[in-house]
């Protein structure tokens, strides 16, 4: 054993540790870069006089769930259509971490249509003036087509992903104007409804897809899309805690209840419900959106209840933006902005479209919401929100936890350590102009620059 001790001793000698060394993946806004490997910095103790983001693992804060995109109706049919050999290529890029893949780790699907599939439909639609409240026509055959075999796909490649369904509407015999746009779940369908997403779920169980959660509706104020329903603060809390909840509990189900699924504007609805002590113990959590009010709305609801998580859900990227400010835009909001506000989760609106930005609804569905990626056939054409998710999931899996960085006025930035003991840092550039500056870690300083508008990640 000495001798093994001396042998040790001996080569910490003659053989030091090499400079930790930090790597970089870096997109700019005019496209010369995307994902691009960028210059590997050396940490060391010389301070360059530049600022310095100061990195501390030891002050950590929310788990991380994943990163994703909605995968809609509309993106599921489009991704089905392509050449079998093109659509796996694509979905091993989008699932995987290997070679150029970004690893999506977190996806939204629709609980029935969106404004983003090609027609309106629910599982359990009636003729005018019929009810089924014992929803013996309930089906989900609509979705044998594209979203299901597609889902068990990627379950295949990544088993771990995380799905989370969204509903914009329940049957039309269910509401009180009995059509796809507008109106309110009568309070007599509530248990009716309840057993719907039971048996939502376990239809996507026995397809082999895990529903790790769901949210009661998407965009509950805002009752114009096509489809979608009003559900108001006080309906929902009803809803949750005496028919989904107590249904979720007599099915055996795991899966989550998540409210709101909304604007940051409105924090005051998920507070109202997580108030009420009866409904509390069915929720997971609140989520949101950003088409309104400040992200900081996040930390409002996570210092009021820090037992319960927060996650944010959508964000849109328009068709007719520039790539540029879509790009930093998005990082500075939602990578950035959402994980600093204690999010789980970051997802972009939406997975896919076609270069026309279809398939939409017609009168309410949307007609400018641009892709992750862009399929035209065969040929796949990659947008904004594809860096900017891909520059957090491809290198802060799942069960990452995020750790403390320092501010720095223009150079925004967020920090996480990976279940495999790496520290990932990304950082934009909203300068005017290329910066210089330091990343310290365990007293070490790494000197690197930035061009203005690029967002990089850095690992070490």
């Amino acid at each position: 054993m000495k001798r093994i001790c001396l042998i040790v001793l001996m080569l910490a000698v003659y053989f030091p540790a090499l400079p930790q060394t930090l790597q970089s993946r870096v997109t700019a806004g005019d496209r010369s870069a995307v994902l691009q490997p960028g210059a590997i910095a050396v940490f060391n103790h010389k301070d360059n006089g530049s600022p310095v983001i100061e990195v501390n693992e030891t002050e950590t804060y929310q788990s991380v769930d994943g990163f994703g995109f909605t995968l809609t109706g509309g993106s599921a049919t489009l991704i089905n259509k392509m050449p079998a050999a093109q659509q796996q290529q694509l979905l091993r890029e989008l699932f995987l971490t290997a070679g150029n893949g970004i690893g999506i780790s977190y996806l939204r699907v629709t609980i029935g249509a969106s404004d983003l599939s090609d027609h309106v439909f629910t599982y359990d639609e009636m003729p005018a003036g019929q009810t089924d409240t014992a929803l013996q026509h309930f089906s989900m055959d609509v979705e044998k087509a594209d979203l299901i075999p597609v889902l068990q796909k990627i379950v295949a490649l990544n088993p771990a992903v995380k799905i989370l369904g969204s509903p914009w509407t329940a049957p039309t015999w269910m509401k009180n104007n009995h059509a796809f746009i507008g109106g309110s779940l009568q309070r007599q369908y509530f248990r009716a409804y309840a057993r719907y997403f039971v048996k939502y779920i376990q239809a996507m169980k026995a397809a082999g897809i895990t529903i790790d959660a769901i949210t009661p509706q998407n965009e509950p104020l805002h009752p114009g899309n096509n489809p979608s329903m009003l559900m108001l603060a006080e309906d929902q809390r009803d809803f949750v805690k005496y028919n989904l909840g107590p249904a979720f509990r007599e099915a055996g189900l795991s899966t989550k209840i998540i409210l709101y699924d909304h604007n940051c504007d409105r924090p005051d609805y998920p507070l109202s419900i997580l108030q009420d002590s009866v409904a509390y113990p069915f929720i997971d959590g609140s989520a949101f959106h950003l088409y309104g009010g400040e992200i900081t709305a996040l930390t409002t609801v996570h210092n009021a209840f820090p037992e319960k998580h927060v996650y944010f859900t959508e964000q849109w990227s328009d068709g007719k933006g520039r790539f540029d400010r879509e790009l930093k835009g998005n990082v500075t909001r939602l990578i950035i902005g959402a994980m600093r506000n204690w999010s789980r989760n970051v997802l972009q609106w939406n997975l896919a479209a076609d270069p026309q930005w279809n398939p939409h609804t017609d009168k309410g569905g949307c007609t400018q919401c641009l892709g992750a990626v862009t399929i035209d056939g065969s040929e796949v054409t990659r947008n904004s929100s594809y860096y900017v998710i891909g520059h957090a999931a491809k290198f802060v899996p799942a069960g990452s936890v995020r750790i403390a960085s320092g501010s720095i006025p223009q150079l925004d930035n967020v920090a996480f350590r990976t279940p495999a003991g790496k520290k990932v840092l990304i950082v934009v550039n909203n300068h005017l102009q290329q910066q210089s500056f330091q990343i310290r870690s365990g007293g070490r300083l790494a000197a690197v620059s930035l061009p203005s508008g690029a967002v990089a990640t850095y690992v070490w």
